[in-house]
């Protein structure tokens, strides 16, 4: 117990001391001359006490350039048909870097909105630019939204807030019904039964995507800090939560083609057959995108196109919650389907023996 606690607090541990959304990269002139401002990143803000701050290796540089900032609210496509002068002209705010660091605060966000952050200097607007041979600017940008405290501490903008807890809480929950139902569905798996291989399957598919649960865990920790996240985790995620999937369907489709809930007799030993015709491959079909394959596999697109009724800020969100959730309930589901009929195949062997007046000592009797 010991060591699977501290397997289940290392992530937590890993996140102490986390710094700031961070992008770092370098100010081009010819990137900015070329897309008449070079596109840096985008940031919901929300709220009162948003803040940018701007850290420069050279100064100097910056100053003789004529460097800017300049922070587009909600971008949108009308603006590339403007000529440089005018779309420079349409920045809400603007930020002349001549200092090793700057601050800019951003005004009140309600609702929360996001702010598209450009890049330009001198040679921007300049058919021909005058000295093409300056060189380019390191730099560093810290975006920050106000904390509930109202301090600009919180890393994460307005459409990620909230991610980072869910998944925490996820994972206590994980942790907890381990701890809790880990013991019961050991005993369940030793008495075997013809809901042996279907539990099996189940609990690999659940583990997998504890699995994709944790390393996206610890992406949005190491997003939280450096504001480009964990890349290796991130992917890993995703190869855990295709397998779970891959698992899940394997089963539905064993479950509606023929591999059905009352062969006692199957051996134990043998993965789930499947038993093809016309009729069952048609009802199969039919089957599997009818049932808790709805919840599983259909929950995306349905979540997807239920999400434009809320706030652009909120859509990431609820699409994200929304399938997890969705697939821990089908989980629930499919064991709640698998316990109760395991049981039930108990209480029948052990009648067929030990109860009197059975079916199959009637026929002993008789014989």
């Amino acid at each position: 117990m010991s060591r699977l606690l501290a397997a289940f607090l290392a992530p937590l541990l890993f996140c102490l001391g986390i710094s700031g959304k961070t992008v770092t990269g370098i100010f081009r002139s010819e990137a900015a001359r070329r897309e008449n401002g070079q596109f840096i990143t985008a940031f919901v803000f929300r709220g009162d006490g948003g803040l940018l701050v701007c850290q420069l290796d050279d100064p100097a540089l910056a100053a003789q350039k004529q460097s800017k900032l300049l922070l587009y609210q909600d971008l949108d496509l009308e603006l590339d048909s403007l000529s440089c002068a005018e779309k420079l002209r349409k920045a809400q705010i603007t930020v002349s870097l001549s200092q090793e660091e700057h601050n800019q605060s951003i005004p009140h966000q309600a609702p929360p909105t996001s702010w598209t952050l450009l890049y330009t200097d001198r040679h921007t607007c300049q058919e021909n630019p005058e000295d093409p041979a300056d060189p380019d600017l390191t730099f560093t940008v810290l975006l920050l939204n106000p904390d509930s405290a109202g301090n600009p501490l919180d890393h994460f903008s307005a459409e990620e807030a909230g991610i980072h807890t869910f998944f925490s809480l996820l994972l206590l929950s994980y942790f907890i019904s381990c701890c809790i139902y880990l013991g019961p569905l050991q005993q369940a798996l030793r008495k075997r039964g013809p809901m042996h291989t279907a539990l099996k399957l189940l609990t690999a598919a659940l583990a997998i995507q504890g699995c994709s649960a944790l390393c996206r865990y610890i992406h949005l920790c190491r997003y939280s800090t450096d504001g480009s996240g964990f890349a290796l985790m991130d992917h890993l995620a995703d190869f855990w939560d295709m397998l779970s999937q891959g698992a899940v369907l394997f089963l539905l489709l064993s479950l509606c083609v023929g591999w059905t809930l009352t062969r006692a007799r199957k051996a134990q030993s043998r993965p789930l057959q499947w038993e093809w015709s016309p009729a069952s491959t048609a009802f199969s079909v039919g089957g599997v995108v009818a049932q808790a394959c709805f919840l599983w596999f259909l929950c995306h697109p349905v979540l997807v196109f239920m999400s434009g009724i809320f706030n652009r800020h909120q859509r990431q969100k609820v699409v994200t919650v929304g399938v997890v959730l969705c697939r821990c309930i089908s989980m629930v589901i499919l064991y709640q389907l698998f316990l109760s009929r395991s049981l039930y195949w108990e209480v029948s062997s052990l009648s067929s023996v030990s109860l009197p007046f059975t079916m199959s000592r009637t026929n002993s009797r008789g014989r």
